[in-house]
Parts: C-alpha cells; sequence; structure tokens
C-alpha cells in the first residue's frame, strides 16, 4: 500500500533581521495611523479595529524611503518563492502592486480572506505583543470536503484543517495568494502592526 500527500500548498518563512529598518517602519507605521485620516475612517466603517492604509494610500515605498528599502527585500523574497513554486512567469519577475499598513487594536482581528488577482501575498511582522492574534492559515480542500470527519489531535500538519503560525517582529511569511488565511483575536495588551502586501 501506498498513500502519498499530493497538491501541497507552499507557505515561506524568512527573516528580515535589519533592526534599524524595523524600527524606522513601526515608526512610521504609527505616524501613518495618527494622519491617515481617510485609512482610519474607512477602518472604522468596515469594521476594522485599528488602522489599516489598505483603501487609502497606494504609494507607501513612493512616500517612505523606509518602504521603499523594505520593497527591495520583499522583491527578493518574492523571486525566490516564484522560484521555488515553479511559477512559469515567461521571463519576468513578480511585480509588487500594493502595500499597506496594519496596526490592529488589542482585541482586534481580521475575518477569513483571500487576496483575488495576485499571485503572491504576504506579511512582515513589525510588532507582536504577548498575546497576539497568530496568522491561521486554512486548508484550501476545506469547503470541498463536505461531509469528511474531523482529525484527531495527533494528526501532522498536513492533515489538519487550520494552521496556525505565531510570528515575530521581523517574520516575513509568503504564500499564494488563493490561500485562505485570518487573524484571530488575541489577548495583547498593545498595538499588533504588520505591513501586507501582493505582487501579480
Amino acid at each position: 500500500m501506498t498513500i502519498q500527500s499530493l497538491f501541497a500548498t507552499p507557505f515561506y518563512t524568512a527573516a528580515i533581521a535589519d533592526a534599524d529598518l524595523l524600527a524606522e517602519l513601526e515608526h512610521s507605521c504609527r505616524s501613518l495611523a495618527a494622519e491617515d485620516r481617510a485609512g482610519r475612517a474607512w477602518a472604522k466603517t468596515n469594521g476594522y479595529q485599528g488602522y489599516t492604509s489598505y483603501a487609502s494610500l497606494t504609494d507607501l515605498p513612493q512616500r517612505d524611503p523606509a518602504f521603499a528599502d523594505l520593497k527591495r527585500h520583499l522583491d527578493r523574497h518574492a523571486r525566490s518563492f516564484a522560484d521555488a513554486v515553479h511559477f512559469d512567469l515567461g521571463g519576468r519577475k513578480p511585480k509588487l502592486d500594493s502595500l499597506w499598513v496594519n496596526v490592529l487594536k488589542p482585541g482586534g482581528g481580521h475575518s477569513g480572506h483571500i487576496h483575488p488577482h495576485s499571485i503572491i501575498s504576504g506579511t512582515l511582522y513589525i510588532a507582536v505583543p504577548p498575546g497576539a492574534g497568530p496568522l491561521k492559515l486554512e486548508d484550501p480542500r476545506l469547503p470541498l470536503m463536505m461531509n469528511a470527519p474531523g482529525r484527531t489531535p495527533e494528526a501532522p500538519e498536513t492533515s489538519r484543517p487550520f494552521v496556525y503560525r505565531a510570528p515575530q517582529p521581523g517574520t516575513l511569511f509568503l504564500w499564494e495568494s488563493w490561500l485562505r488565511h485570518e487573524v484571530p483575536a488575541g489577548t495583547a495588551k498593545s498595538d499588533r502592526i504588520s505591513i501586507s502586501f501582493n505582487y501579480s
């Protein structure tokens, strides 16, 4: 008898260990959260507990040198990921098409979602206080499993319907944009700050 695992879901983990850059990015994220009225208004209207520049600022790498430095790091990691998953891009490189700041207040979360019209999505974690919500990843087969039984407590990650990743400051995660993910509400006493992005 042979059992194989087919159709693996790739998930890329790296670290950006430049402490000065992370400090600059944290300062920039907090400044944006204080000054970007449109972003705060969008977050309030859409029930986002905190601040996001998702719908208000589309030019962060041109606006702030720290984000321009970050883009250079992200471009390199996106190319590595695309190579590792054997994307046939016709000789082109993945292109950053959106990048936004997330400042989740204590008790805040972000419901399950995907990133349409992109090929690679990811998040860099800037501030991760104790008790901050992890990244929760959903098995893409879950909607198709219909009457499948639950999994035993000792099931390996490859058989679980959800996998959790708890980042640290500087952790970088990348995944294919169809992978459904969310941030469960945590118990942290201070802001959870991250920068998310998409590549097309």
